[in-house]
């Protein structure tokens, strides 16, 4: 039997034919079929006879459909710039199955850094195609350098909102057009102003040179947000414990975390907040604080943070298996401490705090029976006393942190 032809994926530019390498065009000269977006195809000449398939839309579910409706026949899919760079490359890799021949193409990434001289490993890139604007807020820190991949022509202005919004005004922002192009072009001006620009090219990419105004306010990398940095009703995990407790929790470049009690949602978020990839499921059965918990999502640059209405142990039904629990609140619900251990993997990790004699009691109980660490975290603020200065106590809170051992029982499986 004959094996079936690659899927060759060919990256291609604002500069068209003319700016492709001799095996890219040699690829797309010998294709059968040529499928991509309306504006690359249109970049071919006529020599590519193949037959010309424009992407449908929505695109990820048509892939398999389109690719069988072709199979046996020599097939090349056009892409923007490199595809495996937030391209379709990644998404004919994990829903096609087949095997992929990349010919990439400079990215816009490495257009746009060669353009204003900045270096590509300490450039951060942010891209807003497909994703909420609010994803650029987590990446928002004063004398950083940003490229954003923007979504279209409106990016720019939404872009110079959500920076107006979060105190960085007066950030620099250059919009490169139609880089590699005969018609590229920079226009330049900052946050505060970008209403009074005309409207960018569709194709583009935004360079930011970020400026934090005076007395707005500066969050850290590191957990421990302020707690002003949360809108809340009082159920949040204070700054300091909340610190103790991402520390616990030790969060992992694509790890999921199940959030139990989410109240603010301030430990999903923390834990969000360390690596773009990571995960999390924060669990609230007051729809109120769970609203409440998306905005501050929003806010604070991690929109991805999924937020499930309902009481536990009864709402963790049908989630995906976490590789850390943390439970904040609604410790004596029947079963739930049982239900969260069982659900995690051996190696997962579990972390509860109390600030209740009751809850205090069955975190004992765990912590005789599965080991880990019991701790109590007490934390006291100066505060004025007459004409003097004195401690003013926090309610102490205990936390129990444990690591499923190896050779338990494997989590429960909730997909």
């Amino acid at each position: 039997m004959t094996p079936a032809p690659p899927l060759s994926v060919v990256g291609i530019g604002a500069d068209g034919w003319d700016g492709l390498p001799a095996a890219s065009q040699r690829v797309l000269r010998a294709a059968e079929v040529l499928i991509g977006g309306a504006r690359q195809l249109a970049l071919l000449p006529g020599e590519c006879a193949g037959e010309r398939v424009p992407w449908p839309s929505p695109l990820r579910p048509a892939v398999p459909g389109l690719l069988a409706a072709h199979a046996g026949r020599r097939i090349a899919v056009l892409a923007s710039g490199d595809p495996m760079f937030y391209g379709i490359g990644r998404t004919l890799g994990e829903v096609s199955g087949a095997s992929l021949e990349v010919l990439p193409h400079p990215s816009s990434v490495s257009y746009a850094c060669a353009r204003l001289g900045w270096p590509v490993e300490e450039t951060e890139v942010v891209t807003l195609v497909g994703r909420p604007a609010e994803n650029l807020a987590g990446a928002l820190y004063d004398g950083r350098r940003l490229l954003v991949l923007s979504a279209g022509a409106g990016t720019p202005s939404q872009v110079a909102g959500l920076l107006r919004d979060h105190g960085f005004g007066p950030t620099r922002m250059r919009i490169l057009e139609q880089l590699g192009g005969d018609r590229e072009r920079v226009a330049e001006g900052t946050a505060a102003t970008w209403d009074r620009m005309p409207e960018a090219d569709p194709l583009h990419v935004i360079a930011l040179d970020c400026v934090r105004e005076p007395g707005a306010r500066r969050l850290a990398l590191v957990p421990g947000l302020p707690d002003d940095a949360y809108e809340h009703d009082g159920q949040l995990t204070k700054r300091h414990v909340r610190a103790a407790t991402l520390a616990a929790l030790g969060p992992a470049p694509g790890e999921l975390l199940w959030d139990v009690g989410g109240g603010s949602g301030s430990i999903a978020i923390e834990w969000l907040r360390a690596h773009r990839s990571c995960r999390a499921v924060s669990i609230e059965r007051d729809a109120v604080r769970a609203e409440r918990i998306g905005r501050n999502a929003r806010s604070l640059g991690v929109p991805g943070l999924r937020v499930v209405t309902g009481p536990a142990p009864d709402a963790l039904e049908g989630l995906p298996t976490p590789d850390a629990v943390f439970i904040g609140g609604g410790l004596t619900a029947p079963g739930l401490l049982d239900a969260c251990w069982a659900a995690l993997p051996p190696g997962g990790r579990i972390v509860a705090n109390t600030v209740t004699l009751e809850s205090e009691a069955l975190l004992a109980d765990r912590y005789r029976r599965h080991g880990g660490e019991l701790v109590r975290l007490a934390v006291a603020h100066a505060v004025p006393v007459g004409g003097f200065t004195g401690w003013r106590q926090a309610m102490p809170v205990t936390q129990w942190a444990a690591v499923k051992p190896a050779g338990s029982e494997a989590g429960r499986c909730f997909t």
